[in-house]
């Protein structure tokens, strides 16, 4: 037996309870705690390698150097990641807005699903390195070459999910919605939407990483410069230049971006399903 004070008086809790209580504290705490401990030791680990191998900074740059080359390229580096900030948050705008279209028109037609799945399954599997030359010929806006290329790779998991989602309503409430006389548009508002809703913030969460990750390698594919493009093109500089410090500051920009994004949209998707879907409820333990 176990007791605790709650604010309103002395609880007392049985054994399993107390563990069970002990447990969650414990874990609230350590997943927290542990990523920053782990990523703390990688990083002194990383600083004493090269001090004990002393490997120079242009080959492998101690965290310090990198950490005060952010500092000193602040403005060159922060620019650059506002640029390739708004061709990724602009390409997952039009990746959500299509893929939960064309996933809502793939549930009014089984039809249009059957001719146009395909397209969207070729335009997935075939590598944008692939597909770029073509833009190149004909697109001439360089921002609408770059946003098409990470449209295309943050497009396909929004559909994918989403239609699988809409898809997967219970038949039997289905035929409940039909045998009261609700409309096609009443049937998808009201159920097939909801239905979808974790599928769809699924699919958000992954077209989030690959908006980023098709905004870089768009750059690197274009092989865009200067003053105004994003952090890709300071990767390739800074290689050419052999500014290892900088190219490690523009990596661990685009890192923490992505780590950003990543935790914006579980936190949006929490927010949305925690009081109702079984995947957001905290479940006992």
């Amino acid at each position: 037996m176990a007791a605790i004070d709650d604010g309103r008086g002395v609880v007392v809790l049985d054994a399993e309870e107390a563990r069970r209580l002990r447990n969650a504290r414990l874990e609230s705490i350590g997943k927290w705690v542990l990523p920053v401990v782990i990523m703390l030791v990688a990083i002194w680990l990383w600083d004493r390698i090269c001090v004990w191998n002393e490997i120079p900074k242009y080959i492998l740059p101690r965290p310090g150097v990198v950490l005060s080359t952010l500092v000193s390229d602040a403005n060159l580096l922060f620019s650059s990641l506002l640029v390739t900030l708004r061709i990724t948050f602009l390409s997952l705008l039009l990746a959500a807005a299509g893929g939960v279209g064309l996933a809502i028109l793939f549930t009014q037609s089984k039809w249009v699903e059957m001719s146009l799945f395909p397209f969207a399954i070729v335009l997935q599997v075939t590598p944008i390195v692939a597909i770029f030359p073509l833009i190149n010929i004909y697109v001439d806006n360089q921002t609408a070459k770059l946003l098409l290329c990470s449209w295309i790779v943050a497009f396909f998991p929004i559909l994918s999910n989403t239609t699988l989602g809409l898809n997967s309503v219970d038949r039997n409430l289905i035929d409940l919605f039909r045998l009261n006389g609700a409309t096609r548009w009443q049937e998808l508002w009201h159920l097939r939407l909801p239905a979808a809703m974790p599928y769809f913030l699924g699919g958000l969460k992954i077209a989030g990483g690959l908006s980023l990750i098709g905004a870089v390698v768009a750059e690197f594919v274009a092989g865009a410069s200067g003053q105004s493009s994003g952090l890709a093109s300071r990767i390739i500089e800074a290689g050419y230049r052999l500014n290892a410090p900088r190219l490690f500051a523009a990596l661990f920009l685009i890192s923490l971006t992505g780590i950003v994004i990543f935790l914006v949209l579980t936190l949006v998707s929490h927010l949305i399903l925690r009081r109702w879907h079984e995947s957001a409820v905290r479940q006992e333990r």
